[in-house]
């Protein structure tokens, strides 16, 4: 299975640290953020890998070059310097992702789930990662039956974690261009085809400076 890792946002948030570096590039302990979940998945059997980008690309490239020394073999696929938003960059990069079920994941989170369970064969056209509502995201964004299937509405809600499973297909229909992911998985809850599943370990958003400052005193600590 093919994993793209979604890198083109331009890290409002995190500003003034990505005032010059892609948030990707940011440091955490040992390694950039973005080598941490390479490292993972690579560590999962997973070494196929795809990244897009945008804002201050080059850079990505520049620094992990064609992903031999991690173990694996990178491709980019670059979409200029504004973007395409999560399901126009996957668009995007579908010449390089195949025509097989493919991982996407979020290249700003941090997180110890075990990526290997996710090679498991599904029916549904997308695979969600669900997790505990953070405190920034008290809300949720789905809910999750007892089968596996994800919902719109629900009296428990859980946050997508940035991480699922789709099948190319989900996009067939979408012309290229800029378009967002939510949007169209909502379309797919409401056809009943997205399954998911719920993660209780160790799961973060790095979306400010005082998330990354705590990420680092966690790797600090062990």
């Amino acid at each position: 299975m093919k994993v793209m890792i979604l890198a083109a946002g331009k890290g409002e948030r995190m500003r003034p640290l990505t005032d010059f570096k892609p948030k990707p590039l940011l440091q955490v302990a040992d390694k950039t953020i973005i080598e941490h979940t390479i490292a993972r998945l690579v560590a999962a059997g997973f070494t196929e890998l795809v990244i897009n980008h945008a804002y201050l690309g080059q850079q990505i490239e520049d620094h992990l070059g064609n992903g031999e020394r991690y173990g694996a073999v990178i491709q980019y696929s670059p979409e200029g310097d504004k973007g395409l938003e999560t399901a126009g960059g996957i668009i995007n990069a579908l010449p390089l992702l195949g025509n097989e079920p493919f991982m996407v994941i979020n290249g700003d989170i941090a997180t110890d789930f075990p990526f290997e369970q996710l090679k498991t064969p599904r029916t549904s056209l997308v695979h969600l990662v669900m997790v505990p509502n953070p405190e920034h995201h008290p809300e949720g964004d789905f809910g999750l039956l007892s089968n596996g299937q994800v919902v719109s509405v629900a009296d428990q809600t859980f946050t997508f974690s940035g991480i699922g499973v789709y099948h190319p297909s989900l996009f067939s229909d979408i012309k290229p261009g800029h378009c967002k992911l939510g949007y169209l998985i909502r379309q797919a809850i409401d056809k009943a085809q997205v399954t998911g599943e719920k993660y209780a370990g160790f799961w973060m958003d790095i979306g400010t400076p005082e998330r990354l400052e705590e990420l680092n005193a966690l790797y600090a600590g062990g």
